[in-house]
């Protein structure tokens, strides 16, 4: 099979519209509809966004439509980020089968922790591996035959590269757009709001519509920027110069950090407080982004100044050594404190640096000057390797909880870690079926006090009920830290249920003082000597308990005559609430 290039990527042709030279490349004819019929797709699925995701604060949201917003949301972006009317169906297809992908993953991302949050480490790889395959599929489209997507690490270069820093731009300048846009319309609403006119004012309370109007800002500015490609391929080329005007510095920075460390050695990494893994990828992912600012598209693109041209390699050859250190910070961690799924991913994102690292230094080997026409399609093929790993350690293919629980366990069982240090907290909320099943097992266990820590963390149904200041050791239940007063008082089961909720009773004694049928003070401390937490547990006109005192009522709506109205003092008495004497609540009532 050939690859036959879309042809004509920087020429005009006479007989073309003035529109239609705002395309970069003649094979895209001009589409004038494409912002109407992006913001009106963005809007639609901006609105059906809303319908899937809007519950109560109380409730967790259910498994499937937790999955269905994320494929509406991940369908609707890679679609109208990379549709043209040529081949317009393999960009559905391709939208749609990321969409399926991704929903699938939040769902089964939501049903395999208690939390049923689906942004967990599955669904940010997930995300990774449509960003690496979107500029892929764009360059495919453009110089395919057919749709067979065979060889693609023969696709050019220059193409895929102007792809992935294109989305980038236009992704970057739409979600600008879209803030613009809401900025402008409060304004307009509370223009119109001075002469009595709320409408704008309460539709932006509304939910829907700002999902709706955040979905037809997006899409529509999608739509403007990809019609005058032209354009946006000039300001892709200002944010390289402007990044590569950046690479000397960071390439001199990192010079002398490497050399600091040859003096120094590691131990003062460990011991500054932060996550020395995370800053080394986060330096090496720098280091590849100005590097290839300087490389450019090709050979052609490359910068031409001195500096910038000597930083380049330096940058590369850096990758290396900074992707050595985050993965030995990673290899201690796990010495030290076992393997976790953060842990694991960690070491995953380490590995990656450091292949990085390796085809950089041996770029810059092998091709010396030149090194950046061996390092292009080095880069191409780990990109595609890229997307693939992380689509696969997305899907439920590999379980980080199992191999987390099998870890942890025997360091509690080998005694490297005593029963108050142990995560009970992780294993129960972070090491999902895996974690729990072997807290059942540990609450079997003929070890008394391990068994009683298992079975009281089996009892939670949130990480914030284990007090995670004296080693994630599992609270007393809510029945023996609360105290209820007046003494004798007794509480509905359901007001217990919304005081056990309460960030004041999460960690620690807490106290509920009765004022009437309908209202509870709730007073928390986390530990003896802490500040004490105080808020309102109110009950609503349907008989749902909040918390939060009950909405003051609204003054008569009167029109008073001062200059012939009755004014007098009148003695209001008032309640607090006080702890041995010092006021812990505002006055009410």
């Amino acid at each position: 099979m050939t690859e036959a290039a879309a042809t004509g990527a920087h020429a005009d042709s006479p007989s073309r519209s003035s529109n239609a030279s705002a395309r970069l490349d003649d094979s895209d004819p001009p589409w004038a509809l494409r912002p109407w019929i992006m913001a009106a797709i963005c809007a639609v699925a901006g609105l059906a966004f809303h319908l899937l995701i809007d519950h109560r604060y109380e409730d967790a949201l259910a498994h499937w439509r937790s999955a269905l917003a994320t494929g509406v949301a991940a369908a609707t972006v890679v679609f109208v980020l990379g549709v043209e009317l040529r081949r317009w169906h393999w960009a559905l297809g391709f939208a749609l089968a990321w969409g399926a992908i991704l929903g699938l993953i939040a769902w089964q991302t939501a049903a395999y922790n208690m939390q049923g949050n689906p942004v967990e480490w599955p669904f940010w790889s997930g995300m990774l591996a449509v960003l690496v395959a979107t500029p892929l599929f764009q360059t495919r489209r453009d110089v395919a035959p057919d749709w067979r997507f065979w060889k693609l690490w023969q696709m050019p270069y220059e193409r895929l590269h102007s792809h992935a820093w294109t989305d980038a731009v236009i992704g970057a300048a739409s979600l600008a757009f879209v803030g613009i846009t809401f900025l402008l319309t409060v304004l307009i609403g509370q223009m119109f709001k001075l002469i009595g006119i709320n409408l704008i004012f309460d539709l932006l309370n509304d939910e829907w519509f700002g999902w709706m109007l955040a979905g037809a800002a997006f899409g529509g500015a999608v739509g403007l920027l990809r019609e005058r490609d032209r354009l946006v391929a000039t300001l892709q080329r200002l944010v390289m110069i402007v990044l590569a005007v950046l690479a000397p510095v960071l390439a001199v920075a990192l010079v002398l950090f490497l050399l600091s460390l040859a003096g120094t050695g590691l131990q003062k990494l460990w011991d500054s407080g932060f996550s020395t893994a995370a800053v080394m990828m986060a330096v090496a992912a720098f280091a590849v982004l100005l590097a290839n600012a300087v490389i450019g598209n090709g050979s052609d693109d490359r910068a031409t100044n001195r500096a910038l041209r000597w930083a380049a390699p330096v940058l590369a050859v850096a990758v290396l050594p900074l992707a050595a250190i985050a993965y030995y910070s990673m290899h201690l961690r796990v010495i030290q404190y076992g393997w976790t799924p953060e842990r694991i991913w960690g070491v995953i994102a380490a590995m990656i640096a450091l292949a990085y690292g390796f085809v950089g230094v041996w770029a810059v080997m092998k091709g010396r000057r030149d090194f950046d026409d061996l390092l292009r399609p080095l880069q191409q093929k780990l990109a595609i390797g890229l997307a693939l790993l992380a689509l696969f350690l997305a899907l439920p293919i590999l379980d980080f909880g199992a191999i987390s629980t099998r870890d942890q366990l025997a360091r509690l069982k080998s005694g490297a870690v005593s029963v108050e240090k142990f995560d009970w907290a992780a294993m129960a909320f972070d090491f999902g079926p895996a974690g729990r099943a072997a807290l059942k097992e540990l609450a079997r266990s003929p070890d008394k006090v391990r068994a009683e820590a298992a079975t009281a963390v089996l009892a939670v149904k949130n990480r914030w009920d284990l007090n995670a200041r004296d080693g994630a050791v599992p609270l007393r239940p809510l029945a023996e830290r609360l105290r209820v007063l007046p003494a004798g008082r007794q509480l509905s089961p359901e007001a217990l249920e919304r005081i056990g909720g309460t960030y004041m009773c999460a960690q620690g004694s807490c106290v509920a003082v009765w004022l009437d049928d309908d209202r509870i003070g709730v007073l928390g401390q986390n530990a003896p000597g802490d500040d004490i937490n105080f808020d309102f547990v109110s009950r609503n006109a349907e008989g749902r308990w909040y918390q939060g005192d009950r909405a003051a009522r609204a003054a008569p709506d009167a029109r008073v005559d001062l200059s012939k109205a009755e004014v007098r003092v009148e003695t209001v008495q008032q309640r607090r609430i006080t702890v041995d004497g010092v006021p812990e609540s505002g006055t009410f009532d």
